[in-house]
């Protein structure tokens, strides 16, 4: 029998993980409806939303900020003196050592002994001059030559490390014969690189190069492009790191920069190879510097790989910024986030990508005409659907109200269901009543073989009175609607009335109609999306006249005329169509607004002006409008407007009716 191996549980790597939960369209729905009905296009809004992120997951601002505070900690962390720092160290425990065996050496000539002593006494104070005073010294202490050499070990090293990443550790341990292969793989290198620039390469080119030399290059090119894409990203860094040095260092690098391996012929071929890469890619930074102020130094290839983590910092900064022309999630490299910020920024960010992609995918948006972004009509119900719930809430909280939930008491079936309530005449529908009976007797752990019905099971078709109402909304959308934080309720409050009309009294017809400097019929898609206007003036008149046309379309309907406004007319339609607006309230625009709603007083319709805000002019003036119609005046917190509206619209709809809607 094979040995049971324990199990091991871990991280999930193999791409998004499967037991993850689905991305939460409805609060990124809800988020977007809000920002779009407070002005901001649909496209602005998914924007909005991926940069706060969703409740418990980072958004793309808090990203933002990541990747800023890791690059100002790599900043402040380090400098740019490693090299020589530790250059520094390896002259000073040279010379020492030198010094002690310089004492030590009894049978030493006294005046070779004077002379070394005073060359190693008047060494230059610069350490790049020191060693190559050093360079031609015949060191008498063993430990002091292995030193020294170290230090051209180490140059070299770094050199490499410069340009290839990881090169420093690799030849750590190395004999002449690395240093050889070394110098072979740069001027193979440059070969191919200058064929590739004269346009004489072939495939079979980088594959003998690939073969001989792949080991050097981890990165696994595929191809010479591939190659030089890896090269020049690494060599425009090292150039950067030159470039964030003092001038004082950049110069005691480059006067040290001849012992590296104790020949400048490492240098030549790395300027060769600067150059090639250079002149292949030019479009690379490899003129910016950065500031580096911390304490802990950096070695030249380490450096190098610091100053590339700023670079692909920067780059996550303009992929997290979206602020270019076509920026998508997707072209955030997950990749680069895990490594600079570690797995979990990256899951946030997969996760962005993803509800991105799902609210596009989804139908809540959808491209209009003219290739901008809008919200679906399957979006526009579901949001109106959510208003009109929060509306009911607040309505069943009111004491003695109805619940809009429910239909007429006789009329047509509007497709629902409801449980059955003692004097309820409704037809039975017999499908959900059985379903509901077999659940209970399934869950009861009874007989399901002996079937009984118990009054708890009952559900009726739900109807709609047979009385049709055609409701014309009126919102005002001038510019004080706005600045007075009242355009989203306004919104939220049309959404909710139109989807309840729209599946609760489908017999009913609503008009939306906006009134500013002019008034307009808007449908609830244009309502939503419109963007708070500046141009001053209240034009009820306009708005009023637009309704009579609409109750003079559908004369069998009972016409319900419902109003919200937060200032006095200031403007009125003059017979040429130009809108007359006058500051305050002319009495000739008073006069014709009063006009038109006699007219729609005469036709009998029920009338409700919902008063937003406190000025005791409007106040006068709504409840004037409301007593000469017989009408209601009503004036509700902005947090209950949608509410009020709907609750007024049901009560429109009763009046006149023997059979009063269900409380």
């Amino acid at each position: 029998m094979p040995e049971r191996r324990p199990s091991r549980y871990g991280r999930y790597h193999g791409g998004p993980d499967p037991l993850a939960p689905p991305v939460d369209l409805a609060e990124a729905l809800d988020a977007i409806a809000e920002d779009v009905m407070a002005g901001y296009s649909p496209e602005n809004a998914l924007r909005e939303f991926l940069r706060r992120g969703g409740r418990g997951r980072e958004g793309l601002d808090d990203l933002a900020r990541r990747v800023q505070q890791r690059r100002r900690d790599l900043l402040r962390r380090h400098n740019l003196g490693g090299t020589l720092d530790e250059v520094r160290k390896l002259l000073d425990a040279a010379v020492l050592d030198e010094r002690k065996q310089l004492a030590r050496d009894a049978a030493m000539d006294d005046d070779d002994r004077a002379f070394r002593e005073m060359r190693l006494q008047n060494l230059p104070t610069s350490t790049a001059a020191a060693v190559n005073e050093l360079a031609s010294y015949d060191w008498q202490s063993r430990e002091a030559a292995a030193s020294f050499d170290r230090i051209k070990d180490l140059l070299g090293r770094e050199l490499l490390d410069q340009r290839f990443a990881g090169m420093k550790r690799a030849l750590e341990s190395a004999d002449d014969a690395d240093r050889e292969a070394v110098n072979q793989m740069l001027s193979d290198l440059n070969g191919l690189l200058d064929k590739h620039r004269r346009g004489e390469d072939t495939d079979v080119d980088f594959d003998d190069f690939m073969a001989k030399h792949g080991h050097h290059f981890p990165e696994n090119p595929r191809n010479v492009e591939e190659l030089i894409d890896a090269l020049a990203q690494r060599s425009a860094a090292a150039q950067r790191l030159l470039n964030s040095m003092t001038a004082e260092q950049r110069r005691e690098l480059m006067d040290l920069s001849a012992q590296a391996f104790g020949s400048p012929g490492l240098m030549a071929q790395l300027g060769q190879l600067d150059a090639n890469l250079q002149a292949l890619r030019p479009g690379l930074d490899w003129g910016g510097a950065e500031s580096f102020r911390g304490s802990e130094g950096l070695g030249l290839g380490d450096g190098t790989g610091v100053v590339q983590d700023l670079a692909e910092l920067d780059a996550l900064g303009q992929q997290i910024g979206q602020d270019y022309g076509g920026a998508r999630m997707d072209d955030l490299d997950l990749e680069a986030l895990a490594r600079q910020l570690g797995p979990e920024a990256a899951v946030s960010a997969r996760t962005l990508a993803e509800l991105e992609r799902a609210m596009r995918d989804s139908g809540y948006l959808r491209r209009g005409t003219d290739g901008s972004l809008r919200l679906s009509p399957r979006a526009m119900r579901r949001l109106g659907k959510t208003l009109l719930a929060d509306a009911a809430s607040r309505l069943s909280g009111r004491q003695g109200q109805r619940d809009t939930r429910q239909a007429g008491a006789a009329g047509e079936q509007t497709g629902a269901t409801r449980p059955w309530r003692f004097g309820d005449t409704e037809p039975w529908d017999t499908t959900r009543t059985l379903t509901n009976a077999i659940h209970r007797t399934v869950g009861e752990g009874l007989d399901p073989g002996t079937l009984r019905i118990d009054v708890a099971d009952i559900e009726v078709a739900e109807t709609e009175t047979r009385t049709q109402s055609a409701v014309a909304l009126l919102v005002d959308v001038s510019f004080s609607m706005a600045a007075e934080g009242r355009w989203v309720p306004m919104k939220r409050t049309a959404l909710a009335l139109h989807h309840l009309v729209s599946t609760r009294f489908r017999g009913d017809q609503l008009q939306l109609i906006t009134f500013g400097r002019h008034a307009g019929v808007m449908d609830v898609e244009e309502l939503t999306a419109l963007g708070p206007w500046r141009e001053q003036g209240t034009n009820l008149h306009h708005g009023l006249l637009l309704a009579g046309q609409f109750f003079r379309k559908h004369p069998t309907m009972q016409p319900v005329l419902l109003v919200v406004t937060d200032g006095e007319p200031t403007a009125h339609l003059l017979p040429d169509g130009y809108a007359w607006f006058s500051y305050p309230p002319d009495p000739e625009t008073i006069s014709a607004t009063v006009v038109e709603l006699d007219k729609l007083g005469r036709r009998g319709a029920q009338a409700t002006f919902v008063r937003l805000g406190d000025d005791p002019g409007l106040q006068r003036f709504i409840e004037q409008m409301a007593r000469r119609v017989g009408g209601r005046a009503v004036a509700p917190d902005l947090d209950d407007l949608g509410g009020t509206v709907v609750d007024e619209y049901l009560r429109a709809r009763s009046r006149g009716r023997d059979d009063d809607l269900l409380w």
